[in-house]
């Protein structure tokens, strides 16, 4: 599995848009820290959850 993000890009949670909008702090193996503007900093395990990059 690879994983197309690196930190600084900017995700949302599809099946949580109301985290609102986040920012990938770290990568590692298939956990992805995300910092998200509403409920903070989330752990997402990318093998459970597809998280959506935005341009």
């Amino acid at each position: 599995m690879i994983l197309d993000f690196e930190p600084g890009d900017k995700v949302i949670n599809p099946n949580n848009k109301d985290w609102g909008i986040g920012q990938v702090q770290s990568i590692i193996k298939e956990k992805v820290t995300v910092n998200f503007e509403n409920v903070g900093k989330k752990v997402i395990n990318a093998k459970n959850i597809e998280l959506e990059k935005l341009e």
